[in-house]
């Protein structure tokens, strides 16, 4: 190892990037959780923006699932021959 090297290891002057004490995850967590609890005060617009996101995505959904359905029906009946 390099002279350098050893210092640096020797002096612990890590960075909170190499530190793994097992609490950043934890802490993480706990302040989800805290946010999760927190009143959120939103105006109407807001709300109704992301209920219509939400649907949005709800009706992709069915799409999807609609167009696998029928892929999966011809998969099963097969090509018919004539």
């Amino acid at each position: 190892m390099s002279k350098d090297l050893e210092e640096f290891l020797k002096s612990k002057n890590f960075s909170p990037v190499w530190v793994d004490d097992g609490l950043q995850p934890k802490a993480k967590e706990e302040f989800v959780l805290s946010r999760a609890y927190e009143p959120q005060r939103k105006d109407l617009a807001t709300l109704v923006a992301e209920l219509e996101e939400i649907k949005n995505v709800i009706e992709d959904a069915k799409l999807r699932e609609w167009t696998l359905g029928s892929l999966l029906k011809f998969h099963n009946a097969g090509i018919p021959k004539e």
